[in-house]
Order: structure tokens, then sequence, then C-alpha cells
């Protein structure tokens, strides 16, 4: 179950439906991985084609990562089955 999002874009399209400030183009792959970090209780339950799931290492070790589009990714972790400060970051 999604505790917390860090990302202000994310947390109003999660909370309020609101999708202005998001990529018109990602906004539906956007709401299928809030909608599977909802119901995930470990990180590999993220692991669906062209997810890209990955563990992230050094400064960000605690975090998982899923692909959005070529650049941007969902980062977040597992506290217990709660996930915990769910990002959206530009890799480039």
């Amino acid at each position: 179950m999604i505790k917390s999002i860090v990302s202000k874009p994310l947390r109003l399209f999660y909370q309020k439906g609101d999708k202005s400030k998001l990529p018109a183009s990602q906004v539906g792959r956007i709401g299928l991985v809030l909608t599977l970090l909802d119901a995930a209780n470990v990180p590999e339950d993220m692991d669906f084609p062209g997810s890209g799931l990955h563990k992230l290492s050094g400064g960000l070790k605690d975090f998982w990562a899923v692909k959005i589009s070529a650049n941007y990714r969902i980062i977040f972790k597992f506290e217990g089955k709660d996930v915990t400060d769910i990002d959206y970051l530009d890799y480039h």
C-alpha cells in the first residue's frame, strides 16, 4: 500500500486525479505504476514486462526503480509491505 509520495505532481495525480503537472504522454503508464505500487507487497511485485525493475545503489541504495520512459523513472522503497518515498525522476 502506498504510504508516502515525495513528488508533488505524482501526489496530486494519485490523490486528486490532477494530471496537469505530468507529461500527457506518460500519464497512462504513471497511472499503471501507481496502481501496481498500491497493490504491491514486495518489490518483485513490480517486475512486470517492460518495467525494467532494478535496485538502486549509492545514496539511493534503499530504493527500487521502474521505467516510465527513456529518461524517466519512478523510484520507491518498501518498509515492510508499505511503499514509501515515491518519486518521479529524470535520469538524464
